[in-house]
């Protein structure tokens, strides 16, 4: 199953200069927890945002990236090749992890969306859909409220009803 994992402000912002609005120690380890030993797609700018821009620890990184080569991710350099990358591990849990673009592109494969919505606003560059007005996604549980370094979050998990085939 592939699914979207992200957290978004009130507005469904989730980036800004190419870096993440909130310090969120709860959701740091509820994405750790969730896509541990599994497989995470993401885009060579999400990749440069990490710590020494290095790939996540115990994870199968798929990046698509036209001009990174390195042989600690698998590099894509399309998204048809992503797709297809993708498809060879449709039985594994598959966790797309940003940046806009490549949401943008997979939300669709998407059997579902990990959405921690933080309540505030945070001056995002990039937005994630908002999934409350889509009309292939519906939310089907949302968390209590819980405080996390200052900020109201809330874990949601919301179900595509269209999912589109790889």
């Amino acid at each position: 199953m592939i699914y979207a994992i992200v957290h978004a402000d009130k507005e469904w912002g989730i980036g800004k200069n190419n870096d993440m609005m909130f310090s969120l120690p709860a959701d740091m380890k509820f994405f750790r927890t969730t896509t541990m030993g599994h497989t995470v797609v993401m885009g060579g700018n999400t990749l440069r945002s990490f710590p020494g821009q290095k790939p996540l620890k115990n994870r199968t990184n798929i990046v698509l990236s036209r001009g990174t080569v390195r042989d600690d991710c698998v590099i894509v350099r399309s998204y048809d090749e992503l797709k297809a990358e993708m498809k060879q591990r449709e039985n594994e849990d598959i966790y797309v992890i940003g940046g806009g673009a490549i949401y943008q592109e997979l939300l669709p494969y998407c059997h579902g969306a990990l959405v921690t919505k933080v309540d505030a606003i945070g001056g995002a560059e990039v937005f994630f859909p908002n999934l409350d007005e889509h009309p292939d996604f519906v939310c089907i549980d949302e968390g209590a409220p819980i405080d996390d370094n200052g900020y109201t979050i809330r874990f949601t998990t919301y179900k595509n009803n269209n999912v589109k085939q790889l």
